[in-house]
């Protein structure tokens, strides 16, 4: 919730409780040349500490692992964390620090990360207040990336429109309205990120956009669904298969020729730098 006066929005907790699995399959990857871009913007050295805070279950932790000698996964959803540690002995990622903490109360040592990373999140984090720590933990000359993509309901093609409607319809079906809390995006209106983080103390570095072409077959967007914070199966419950009936009956008359479904799907990132000195 918020408040009259334009505080920053407070997300409940565990709202992605149970979507680990379909969080890691169905959540479209960060682009390649988009990661590429940010390590040479941020001067990455190579061998230097990553923080990668409301990490999920690693989208930006385990493909950016390959250029630092440790890396800092958290998230205060267990079952994120979990996902990251389970991921993290398979692959042999052992350079990956799975954390469960909040932001707000993480503990680090000052100056102890060349980069930090949040993708998707820093609008459900106090923002000034991890905007402070963080300044705090990076080293001089140090950078935070807030990462975003956009999902596949953002958009105006008609399958685009259908699934936004059916999820809505759902939602409230289901009760489910107040999850996301009314007016969440209003605070970063009234004070946009790169405001919040230059009061913090830190240098704009510029924003990056990237565009990729994605294409969802019906289970792969059913998936997506079951990923978010709205619609989980602890909120579906046992109306899951009516869901991906009525799901599959909107979508229907918008398949392309082969039967799916294409976005151009947007990927962007904030930079911001710590000043070196």
């Amino acid at each position: 919730m918020t408040d009259d006066t334009g505080g920053e929005v407070r997300f409940a907790r565990d709202l992605y409780q149970g979507t680990a699995g379909h969080y890691d399959r169905y959540r479209m990857p960060y682009p390649a040349e988009m990661l590429d871009d940010l390590v040479r913007r941020a001067g990455v050295s190579g061998h230097g500490r990553l923080l990668d805070l409301a990490c999920g279950t690693g989208q930006l932790a385990f493909p950016l692992r390959r250029c630092f000698g440790e890396v800092w996964a958290v998230d205060r959803e267990a079952d994120m964390v979990g996902a990251v540690r389970d991921k993290a002995a398979a692959t042999g990622a052992g350079e990956i620090w799975p954390v469960v903490s909040d932001a707000e109360t993480l503990d680090c040592p000052p100056e102890h990360f060349e980069l930090a990373v949040i993708g998707n999140a820093f609008h459900r984090l106090d923002r000034d207040a991890v905007a402070a720590l963080v300044l705090g933990w990076l080293r001089p000359g140090g950078c935070l990336a807030l990462c975003w993509s956009s999902g596949p309901s953002a958009g105006e093609t008609d399958w685009q429109r259908a699934l936004a409607g059916t999820v809505d319809r759902w939602r409230a079906r289901l009760g489910a309205e107040h999850r996301v809390p009314a007016g969440w995006d209003l605070p970063r209106q009234r004070r946009p990120d790169p405001q919040v983080l230059s009061e913090a103390g830190f240098e704009a570095a510029g924003r990056r956009q990237f565009a990729v072409s994605h294409r969802w077959t019906l289970a792969e967007l059913a998936g997506y669904v079951r990923s978010t914070s709205v619609l989980p199966a602890a909120v579906r419950g046992d109306q899951a298969a009516a869901f991906d009936a009525d799901l599959a009956a909107a979508l229907g008359p918008y398949r392309d020729g082969d039967g799916g479904y294409t976005q151009t799907v947007s990927f962007a990132y904030d930079l911001a730098r710590k000043p070196a000195g």
